[in-house]
């Protein structure tokens, strides 16, 4: 069955915590730094792969029906895309693409309760992962859909079949909830947001989580499928330069995207779900193209946005802007990417959304030794650009832990800087971080620090101020780190007002309803807009 009926109720306890408690607010901040110990014992991760022949990721549907089913928001409440595959990929020496144009891309829909009256038609395309080197067997996709819906009502329950019904290949039943009007009084009232799912059986325990704590929208910040962690001829490995360094690319085995389609419909088909593009997803092949699965599986609000890359867009969520980056594509101030967040930034009106949410997958504010200021030349070049236009929140990945910040800007506590949060801790087989750059003889050599794929050179100079003047890492944990812990889960975002949000971390080795962090981050936008120019 592709139906997914979400309860209409929450869970009575977690409405009480929500109700009654009173929890810390950033007014209180800054922090002093927390490190949660990591206990091995009560750690319950398994970051393993679900193998191919695990029945969640098996292809079930005949012939050109649907599957791999989702839908995405377009840049406001009234639009949305479907996306969905039909028809089987190849992989191998001998591939022949599927030809798009051999079946129609349609989605009847309506209100919930109400007939499927409505119909649109889309477009559809196949991409091919090839590499021009002997041996590496190449793969074509299925034939993939995406259909604009617009005209649609505000915070409105919608129904939907896809497909092709002239050659009766329709999906099974769907629906989503449209996002509020934005406005300073309507928002979602859940945002989940995760990184690095990947597909393990870890990841198995987060979707569990994610469903039961009922998003409205579902914000995914890169490391998707992990289909780079694989040969071509399928073998995989946690650590890929360490097991496959003679390999003349960098390879990927794209099945696993199909298998990561067909494990996530249940959510994704039903919950809008907004992907991050990250270093997992940018898989070059043949010509030097990159990000090609993932421009082509999923729709993006790209062109809505004013963007011309999937790569870097935004969107409305009710009163919260979001802004989607990429470092992974030119970025500095003389870029396409740069030059349209300027304009983006600037033509955000706080009077109808107040909430500014920047979101990529690198962090610049993590204090664990993987990926510690691996991204710092993008913060050198566009810290400033989000700080002048009072950005509330930064989500990241890429780090497989969780991390919060104080309010910082330019690694100084700062009240009007962003909180800057990492969830990169989803799933994914590389398992979980634990060390930290500030414990003892753990500071990693500055010149291996920066990502190539990131480009800018080396931006990485020691700190000139603080406990870590004259040093490239603190000797204990940095004063702008409010709250570290290994251990994976997700978040969820839950926006009240104009001024109070509730975000709390939720840990796979608990109930879904528990949260290992919790507080609520304020804006005040009489102090800081004020002194920032907007």
């Amino acid at each position: 069955m592709g139906v997914l009926a979400f309860p209409l109720f929450l869970p009575l306890l977690w409405r009480l915590i929500v109700v009654n408690a009173s929890f810390p607010t950033t007014l209180e901040g800054p922090f002093k730094p927390v490190t949660v110990p990591f206990d091995n014992q009560s750690y319950h991760g398994n970051a393993i792969d679900l193998p191919d022949t695990d029945p969640q990721i098996q292809r079930t549907v005949q012939g050109f029906e649907p599957e791999q089913v989702s839908v995405s928001l377009s840049s406001d409440y009234d639009s949305v895309w479907i996306s969905w595959i039909t028809g089987d990929s190849q992989i191998g020496d001998d591939i022949t693409p599927l030809d798009p144009e051999s079946v129609y891309s349609v989605v009847q829909y309506g209100i919930e309760g109400s007939q499927m009256s409505n119909e649109e038609v889309g477009y559809s395309l196949v991409y091919n992962q090839l590499y021009p080197f002997e041996g590496l067997q190449n793969y074509t996709s299925g034939i993939i859909h995406h259909v604009r819906l617009t005209g649609l009502e505000p915070s409105t329950l919608y129904q939907y079949q896809c497909g092709d019904p002239y050659i009766s290949a329709m999906s099974d039943v769907f629906y989503f909830r449209t996002m509020p009007s934005s406005s300073p009084t309507n928002y979602p009232h859940r945002v989940a947001v995760v990184g690095d799912l990947g597909l393990t059986y870890n990841t198995s325990t987060t979707f569990g989580h994610l469903l039961s704590n009922h998003p409205d929208l579902l914000v995914l910040v890169g490391g998707i499928s992990y289909a780079d962690m694989y040969l071509t001829n399928g073998t995989g490995s946690d650590c890929y330069p360490c097991s496959f360094d003679e390999s003349p690319i960098h390879e990927t085995y794209q099945p696993r995207w199909d298998y990561w389609g067909r494990f996530m419909q249940p959510l994704v088909a039903n919950v809008p779900t907004m992907l991050v593009g990250g270093k997992h997803e940018i898989e070059p092949q043949a010509e030097d193209q990159i990000f090609v699965s993932y421009s082509s599986r999923f729709a993006f609000p790209s062109e809505e946005s004013g963007s011309s890359s999937s790569a870097y867009y935004s969107f409305n969520a009710g009163g919260i802007h979001f802004v989607i980056l990429n470092p992974y594509t030119y970025y500095d101030k003389s870029s396409d990417q740069y030059e349209w967040l300027e304009g983006d930034l600037y033509n955000v009106n706080r009077n109808v959304t107040p909430w500014l949410v920047a979101v990529w997958y690198p962090p610049w504010y993590s204090t664990f030794k993987a990926q510690y200021r691996e991204a710092e030349c993008m913060r050198v070049e566009m810290e400033d650009l989000l700080y002048e236009h009072g950005v509330d929140i930064v989500f990241n990945a890429h780090v497989h832990a969780y991390e919060r910040s104080n309010r910082v800007y330019n690694y100084s506590l700062d009240p009007c800087g962003p909180v800057y949060i990492t969830v990169g801790a989803g799933g994914s087989r590389e398992d979980i971080a634990v060390t930290h750059a500030d414990d003892p003889d753990e500071c990693p050599e500055p010149s291996t620090t920066a990502d190539l794929d990131i480009g800018g050179g080396f931006c990485g100079f020691n700190f000139t101020s603080g406990p870590g003047a004259g040093s490239f890492c603190w000797d204990r944990q940095p004063e702008y780190s409010a709250y570290r812990e290994s251990s994976f889960g997700h978040g969820i975002l839950e926006v009240k007002n104009e001024t109070h949000a509730l975000w709390s971390w939720h840990r796979n080795r608990d109930y879904y309803e528990t949260a290992g962090d919790i507080l609520y981050i304020v804006r005040e936008p009489d102090r800081c807009l004020a002194n920032q120019g907007n």
